[in-house]
């Protein structure tokens, strides 16, 4: 159903209603009427809680008003971005290095077992002499 669709509906409703109504009794009427009114005084609105970062602003403003708020702010905000690259170098530093080793032992001609052989190390350098 698009936009039209549904404001014809709740037309038709509202006039179906309309005339439910104008069939009742007007005693009935008036017993409705305050029956709403009453429950309409009684209506609170709820807040609802909100997920996300509503308390980012509010933490600013109360550290920012401070003597120290701007050099505070600096602070966290350079240990955020310490924190992102120690993450990051973490991330791609020592796994490209054992992934290079992997992939150097793979497609190398000599056996897995040659560089677990401890006299290896010690042909290998006497054969380089």
């Amino acid at each position: 159903m698009n936009q039209t669709e549904h404001d014809e509906l709740a037309r038709k409703i509202v006039r179906h209603l309309d005339h439910s109504v104008e069939q009742l009794e007007p005693r009935t009427r008036e017993r409705l009427a305050a029956a709403r009114k009453t429950a309409l005084s009684h209506y609170r609105e709820q807040s609802e809680r909100v997920l996300g970062v509503a308390w980012a602003g509010p933490a600013i403003a109360r550290i920012t008003e401070h003597r120290f708020g701007a050099r505070l702010l600096g602070v966290v905000t350079a240990l955020v971005i310490a924190t992102a690259g120690v993450v990051y170098w973490q991330n791609t530093g020592p796994a490209n290095d054992l992934a290079d080793i992997d992939t150097n032992l793979l497609t190398d001609e000599l056996p897995i077992n040659a560089y677990l052989d401890k006299g290896f190390d010690s042909w290998l350098k006497r054969s380089l002499r």
